[in-house]
């Protein structure tokens, strides 16, 4: 199948975007929706493979219009989901462990898994004479603030090559973006330690840095996924399974062609574009800003389908959140994964190598 962004256009699968990417503009019938509720504010490419799926026409063949709803926090995307606001949202067992302990957590479990671990990394300058984790001691480590995840993260991984996180090295709290590359850059830090999508926007601002190799000792942790309330999971399997399908579909889209993806989003979102940028130059930032996420898109565990998530990362997750003696199994459940995966992906391939825009 060859596709085009001026059939799409013309097939009217294009989107009328507003706090939903559905609403399909003109439909001659109305599909049961399926909206997923997001912490984040606005939409953005990192999480591309949840959106395009609308615009190319697979939630359309399962019989579902996709929505997305940013709440711009989690409390409030906590507060929708059980409310019955939307059908699902972004999940992780490390929000969602908590919660369950102290008798809070809205009736929903995990169904999929879009985005895998790890994703921080520990940058340095270019010539820094830092060339490996274990160099790290008796430096200063920036990170964007103590209050987030990367900062235990990496004492984690410290911890696990020897190194006493509280006292082999030294902590500053540098702020995000670009403010965390230029005290890379200005000396005030000897390395930075970020998550992929914050070093793609270093990347954009034209801040050097270098990557450390990773331990082999990792730990696989920060995967984020997609909870469902379990009332509509029981009512609406079908529902869902179509939904985990269309991001199914999406993440081999991207993966085979993150330009023509990119190319969808911008249809999607063309406020994304830099003021003055020629599309193929909002084509390749989006591409720049989304190519470190998009390497998480596939599960990194042997033989694993799209969207299983795996009884040793969740439980990873949970003991490093503090919750070791928790039992989680109510927080997520693999028995839509066989269904889901129940299409061709060389033929999503073929169609995303095929794209033209």
């Amino acid at each position: 199948m060859n596709m085009t962004r001026r059939s799409l256009v013309a097939s009217g699968l294009a989107t009328c975007m507003a706090s939903t990417f559905g609403s399909r503009s003109g439909a001659a019938e109305a599909l049961p929706p399926v909206r997923m509720g997001v912490s984040f504010k606005a939409a953005n490419a990192t999480v591309i493979n949840l959106l395009i799926g609308e615009r190319l026409g697979y939630a359309k063949k399962e019989g579902i219009e996709l929505g997305l709803v940013t709440t711009g926090s989690i409390g409030a995307m906590l507060a929708g989901i059980g409310q019955d606001t939307f059908e699902c949202c972004g999940v992780t067992i490390s929000m969602m462990a908590p919660l369950l302990a102290k008798g809070q957590l809205p009736p929903i479990t995990a169904i999929y898994e879009f985005t895998y671990p790890y994703k921080w990394d520990i940058a340095v300058k270019p010539d820094s004479p830092i060339k490996t984790y274990e160099d790290l001691r008796g430096k200063k480590i920036g990170v964007e603030s103590l209050g987030t995840t990367t900062y235990p993260v990496t004492k984690m991984v410290l911890s696990r090559i020897g190194l006493d996180p509280d006292k082999d090295v030294q902590w500053q709290a540098v702020g995000a973006g670009t403010t965390s590359g230029i005290a890379l850059s200005d000396g005030v830090i000897d390395a930075l330690s970020y998550f992929d999508t914050g070093f793609d926007q270093l990347e954009i601002a034209g801040i050097p840095f270098r990557i450390l190799p990773r331990p082999k000792s990792i730990p696989l942790i920060g995967g984020f996924m997609i909870g469902a309330r379990r009332e509509y999971l029981k009512d609406h399997r079908a529902r869902l399974v179509g939904f985990g399908r269309c991001i199914a579909k999406s993440t081999i889209f991207t993966l085979a062609n993150p330009a023509a993806a990119a190319s969808v989003f911008l249809d999607m979102y063309p406020g994304m574009a830099r003021r003055g940028a020629s599309r193929s130059e909002a084509i390749d930032t989006i591409v720049h800003a989304m190519k470190r996420r998009i390497q998480h898109y596939q599960p990194p565990y042997p033989g694993a389908k799209l969207g299983s998530m795996n009884s040793d990362e969740m439980r990873l997750e949970a003991d490093f959140a503090g919750f070791k003696n928790l039992d989680i199994s109510p927080l997520y459940t693999n028995e839509l994964i066989d269904d889901i995966n129940t299409f061709d992906q060389a033929e999503i391939v073929a169609e995303a190598k095929s794209f033209k825009f």
